[in-house]
C-alpha cells in the first residue's frame, strides 16, 4: 500500500485526500483523473450530460416552501426536491455523469457499492441507459433491509453480489468493489457512490453533484431575492452535501449545516457520528475522518439508515470541519425517525430515513433566529424505507 504524496497528486482540500491505494492502481487512476480534466472543458460531454439531467433525471427539482413546517418552528424552510429525482434520490445526478465518462474512456463494464440501494439503483439506470454491464456489491445486511431496491437493481439487468464480511454493509461492500477493481482495473469503471476514495473521486463525485447547489442559488434568489441564512444536509459519506453546500462556500453569511447519524448516541458504541467523534485515518483510499479505535482500527459503524451507516467521511468535509466553515452535528436514530414523522404528517412528504436526520436539526438548533431563512436537502424519498419505518414505528409503539 503506497500512499501518494502531496506533490504527485491534486486530490488534498488541506491535509485530507490523496491516494492510498496499491501501486496496481495508480495508472488507472492517473488515466481517470486526465479523462475527467479533459471532459472538464469539453462542452459537448457537458451538453450530453444537461440533456441526461433534464430530460432523464428530471432536473431542474423543485424548490418547495414548507409551509406547516415554516410555521412549527418559527423559520422559513424550503426544501430542495431531489426525492423528485427519477428513481428517488439525489445519486442518479453522480451515476448518469460517471457513466458517461466511462463510455467516453471505452469501458463497457460497471462496478459499484451501495448501502441503502439508491446509489445502486441509480448505477443500475444509468448502466440500462447507455447499455453498460453492472455489478453491484451490497452487505447482506442491507440487502435484507433494502431488498425494494435489490429487486429494482436486478429488473434493469445488474448483478447484485451480497457481501457476507465484517458488518455486511456498506463499509464492506466498499471493499469488497475495490478488491473487485484491483484485479479487474484494464475493463472495468468503478462508479464510487458518494465524496469518498482516492483521487480523483472526491472531487469528480462533489462536481457531478454541484448541479444541487447551483439550482438552489438560482432558486431562492428568484424566490425570496437573496441568498438563505442556512442550509441543512444529512452527511454520511457526504455526497448529497458536498454538491449543496459547495456553490456557496465563499458566501460567508450563508451558515451551512450537516447531520450525521449518531445512531444510539454519539457516545455510544452504535453511532456513525464520523465528524462528532472520529479522528483522522486512512480508509478506501483516502485521508480523513474515520472511526477508529485506540489501536487505529476501523470501529463498526450503526444507524438506522443504510445510507449514512459508514464509519468514513469525505476529505473535503473533514476540511470544513477543521476550517469550521461547515458546522456539524448527530441525529439519533429516535430523533431522525421522530422528525421523519413530522414532515410526513404535516408537509406530506415522507423524506429517506438518510435525510431524515437533516430534519431532525429542526428539534434541536439555536443557531438560527425565528423567521430565518433555511433550505433543507431533501436527497431522497421514503419509499424503500417503508418496511424499516414500519417495523420501528411497531416496535417502539409495542405493536410488535
Amino acid at each position: 500500500m503506497q500512499p501518494a504524496t502531496k506533490s504527485r497528486v491534486k486530490g488534498y482540500f488541506g491535509d485530507y485526500g490523496g491516494q492510498f491505494v496499491p501501486e496496481t492502481l495508480i495508472p488507472a487512476l492517473e488515466t481517470l483523473s486526465d479523462a475527467y480534466d479533459a471532459l472538464e472543458n469539453d462542452p459537448e460531454f457537458h451538453h450530453q450530460l444537461d440533456q441526461a439531467l433534464h430530460h432523464f433525471v428530471g432536473r431542474a427539482t423543485p424548490l418547495s416552501f414548507a409551509p406547516r413546517l415554516s410555521k412549527h418552528y418559527g423559520l422559513k424552510i424550503y426544501l430542495k426536491r431531489e426525492d423528485l429525482c427519477h428513481t428517488g434520490a439525489h445519486k442518479i445526478n453522480n451515476a448518469i455523469g460517471q457513466a458517461l465518462l466511462a463510455k467516453k474512456m471505452g469501458k463497457t463494464k460497471i462496478i459499484a457499492e451501495t448501502g441503502a440501494g439508491q446509489h445502486g439503483v441509480a448505477t443500475a439506470t444509468a448502466c440500462a441507459k447507455y447499455g453498460l454491464e453492472c455489478i453491484v456489491y451490497m452487505g447482506e445486511e442491507d440487502v435484507k433491509r433494502q431488498r425494494l431496491n435489490v429487486e429494482r437493481m436486478q429488473l434493469m439487468g445488474a448483478e447484485v453480489r451480497p457481501v457476507t464480511s465484517g458488518t455486511r454493509t456498506l463499509k464492506d461492500a466498499t471493499s469488497e468493489a475495490i478488491r473487485h477493481w484491483v484485479t479487474h482495473v484494464e475493463d472495468c469503471f468503478y462508479i464510487i457512490g458518494s465524496v469518498v476514495g482516492p483521487h480523483p473521486y472526491p472531487l469528480m463525485t462533489r462536481n457531478f453533484h454541484r448541479v444541487i447547489g447551483l439550482e438552489t442559488r438560482e432558486q431562492v434568489l428568484a424566490i425570496e431575492g437573496r441568498l438563505p441564512d442556512a442550509l441543512v444536509a444529512c452527511v454520511g459519506g457526504g455526497s448529497n452535501a458536498a454538491g449543496f453546500f459547495h456553490p456557496f462556500i465563499d458566501d460567508k453569511d450563508v451558515a451551512m449545516f450537516g447531520v450525521e447519524a449518531a445512531g444510539f448516541g454519539v457516545e455510544s458504541q452504535k453511532t456513525a457520528a464520523t465528524l462528532s467523534k472520529g479522528k483522522p485515518g486512512v480508509l478506501h483510499g483516502s485521508l480523513s475522518y474515520l472511526l477508529q479505535d485506540q489501536n487505529g482500527q476501523v470501529d463498526l459503524a450503526h444507524s438506522i439508515s443504510a445510507g449514512l451507516d459508514y464509519p468514513g467521511v469525505g476529505p473535503e468535509h473533514s476540511y470544513w470541519k477543521d476550517e469550521g466553515r461547515v458546522n456539524y452535528s448527530a441525529a439519533t436514530d429516535q430523533e431522525a425517525m421522530r422528525a421523519l414523522e413530522t414532515c410526513a404528517a404535516m408537509e406530506g412528504v415522507i423524506p429517506a430515513l438518510e435525510t431524515a436526520h437533516a430534519f431532525a436539526w429542526l428539534d434541536k438548533q439555536q443557531a438560527i433566529k425565528d423567521g430565518g431563512l433555511v433550505v433543507i436537502n431533501c436527497s431522497g424519498r421514503g419509499d424503500k424505507d417503508m418496511e424499516m419505518i414500519t417495523e420501528y414505528r411497531a416496535t417502539t409503539r409495542g405493536i410488535a
